[in-house]
């Protein structure tokens, strides 16, 4: 820390309880009333150095002249300020320091110590000193801001509030390699223009590292709130990048603010020495933290990626425990919509902090948070990531951010569900808030809803059945599709329909096997007309059709359970229309989609033509057989 040794005498002042002394020798001729701190003292050397000393002094003695006592309540700093003054007025040694520069520079002007009264007065003296010497250093501007906080109102009067504050913002902005050496001594060695570490004045030779973005920021966090908004201001004013403002007001809101504190990382190793904070010693009351995380929320931007989305989730949970302002909380939640795609899972699990609603998590703000998400035009073109074509899912879901989100969603619906309090409407108001191009698959949709009937038996056939139109059937994969149809706790209805889709989407398969394997067989073909076969190519060639043929047969199995179960079930249904009247004709009104006549009866043709296929493949076996004996020599 930079100081200036004022004065040549040594100490000639004596501390008893609450009275100073001096010990010249000399009777002291005045005493001078400093809060609670007498100073007995001597008149000349006082008014020999302040225009206010000299006045009240020549007032106290037209009083009293045998005993002159005057009071000064108002000096900047108080009596330990009071007592550097004394010490400068007698002429007695003391270090003049970025601690006490402000403090004394305050109070010289309250005094009127001006050149008038004296050559290199203290007015003088303290300027000198903060410009030449504070005012260059960033650790020293920053320890003499922080004395600003006590006489405010001082400081900004004689503008060094402001000078601190665009010192600091100076030293942060300017790019130290323009200059080859960095301007500030923020804590490392001398540097030569050229870049090297100097040892003694020579160059070992050893470059430093280049300082990231965000050195200053432990530094900057050590001030009051006010003093710091001042600081951002002023870097702002001179074009600091969004980015870098908003990390700092990050790492100030993980430093007060306890709820932020676990998720904060590991403290830096390359700041500058600890400077303690001098508003806030203190742990901030509820009241202060409430104060602070608004006063943050109004210098944040709303910006997208400008803060990370966890942290995000940490101030809105910190705002809704300490009740902030709903604008607060409001803006917080933009925010996040706007960065939505980036949460995870965990985020998303908030408690529900509100008296008025019974739920477990706080659905309402995840829903609020959603619907910033879709009205930040995340959504461009309208198209949909994959599509569906006569029951068979085609394409792969791509990774939009729409996308990311709707998985998110979904994977949260299926999280919260289990909460017997989490009433029907409010689940399906969150889950049919995704537009349909969301949800490639609806996989994970079916097994939220599949987790709600599990979690509220009570649900009525009509609300099951309600909350069941919020799946596509064409969208589930042919798992969750095996998986449904034997689910007892879905409406008739719905079992029905999937496994008509079911079993398109097999028989679509199977006939893709079979064009895939008439490919392979032409190939396999042309490649021997061309090329004689080898004994490895022949062996891979048998182990294809092997495989092709082993999934064949479990699709045929599979088709055949299908049309069993679709057989049960056409029985099962003509048993109900015996009592409520309605014929196997009507089903496709009743549920909704088209049925052949022949749907459950196909089982023969499709077997004839496999049938076919599987002759097919043993005539081209036969055939490689045959020439694989007649290249044996």
């Amino acid at each position: 820390m930079a100081c200036m040794k004022l004065g040549s005498k040594t100490d000639a002042f004596k501390r008893q309880g609450q009275a100073w002394f001096c010990t010249t020798g000399l009777p002291s001729d005045i005493v001078v009333e400093v809060g609670e701190m007498s100073f007995h003292l001597h008149k000349f050397p006082l008014l020999s150095r302040s225009g206010v000393m000299e006045r009240l002094i020549a007032e106290a003695s037209e009083e009293d002249e045998q005993k002159c006592s005057i009071c000064l309540p108002d000096i900047p700093g108080g009596a330990k300020i009071f007592e550097l003054v004394a010490k400068f007025c007698y002429g007695v040694k003391f270090e003049l320091t970025s601690s006490n520069v402000v403090y004394l520079r305050c109070a010289a002007e309250r005094l009127e110590m001006t050149e008038e009264y004296g050559e290199g007065n203290l007015i003088t003296k303290t300027e000198t000193f903060l410009n030449q010497v504070v005012l260059r250093n960033w650790k020293d501007t920053l320890r003499a801001l922080q004395t600003c906080d006590d006489i405010i109102d001082y400081a900004d009067e004689l503008n060094i509030t402001k000078r601190c504050t665009e010192s600091l913002a100076m030293k942060v902005t300017t790019d130290s390699n323009l200059f080859g050496w960095p301007i500030m001594e923020h804590g490392g060695p001398m540097q030569s223009p050229g870049g090297s570490v100097l040892w003694n004045g020579i160059s070992t030779g050893v470059r430093l590292k280049n300082m990231s973005s965000d050195w200053w920021y432990e530094d900057a966090s050590t001030l009051s709130f006010p003093l710091y908004k001042r600081l951002t201001a002023a870097l702002e004013s001179r074009g600091i990048r969004h980015e870098v403002i908003a990390g700092s007001l990050a790492f100030y809101a993980k430093k007060y603010l306890p709820g932020l504190k676990k998720r904060q990382g590991a403290t830096r190793t390359n700041s500058s020495a600890r400077l303690t904070p001098v508003a806030l010693e203190a742990p901030p009351s509820e009241e202060d933290q409430r104060g602070l995380l608004e006063d943050i929320d109004r210098l944040l931007p709303i910006q997208k990626g400008l803060v990370p989305t966890k942290l995000l989730f940490g101030l809105l949970r910190t705002a809704m425990i300490l009740r902030a302002s709903s604008s607060c909380i409001s803006n917080i939640e933009k925010r996040i919509g706007m960065q939505l795609d980036q949460a995870t899972l965990e985020d998303l699990l908030m408690p529900n902090f509100s008296h008025s609603s019974e739920t477990l998590y706080d659905v309402d703000c995840v829903h609020r948070i959603l619907e910033h998400f879709l009205s930040t035009d995340q959504i461009t073109g309208g198209a949909s990531p994959s599509s569906v074509d006569d029951g068979q899912i085609t394409g792969s879901p791509s990774l939009t951010p729409v996308t990311m989100v709707a998985k998110l969603i979904d994977g949260y619906l299926a999280e919260v569900v289990p909460d017997v309090n989490l009433k029907l409407p409010k689940f399906q108001a969150l889950a049919a808030s995704l537009p349909d191009c969301a949800r490639p698959l609806h996989d994970g949709l079916y097994r939220a809803v599949d987790i709600y009937l599990k979690s509220h038996p009570w649900l009525s056939e009509p609300e099951r059945e309600q909350l069941c139109r919020l799946m596509d059937c064409q969208k589930l994969s042919l798992e969750a599709c095996t998986h449904a149809a034997q689910n007892e706790r879905l409406p008739l209805r719905v079992v029905v329909q999937i496994l008509f889709f079911e079993q398109l989407q097999l028989r679509t398969s199977i006939a893709s096997c079979f064009l895939v394997s008439d490919n392979l067989d032409g190939s396999r073909q042309l490649r021997s007309g061309f090329a004689g076969p080898t004994e490895g190519g022949w062996t891979a060639t048998a182990r294809e059709n092997q495989v092709l043929k082993e999934g064949m047969d479990h699709m045929r199995t599979r088709v055949s359970e299908l049309e069993k179960e679709c057989s049960n079930m056409k029985q099962e249904i003509k048993k109900i229309s015996r009592v409520k009247g309605f014929t196997w004709g009507n089903v496709s009104k009743k549920f909704g989609f088209k049925l052949k006549s022949h749907i459950c009866s196909a089982q023969e043709g499709s077997i004839s033509n496999q049938k076919s296929k599987s002759g097919k493949m043993e005539k081209v076996k036969d055939e490689q057989r045959k020439q694989k004996k007649n290249s044996t020599p």
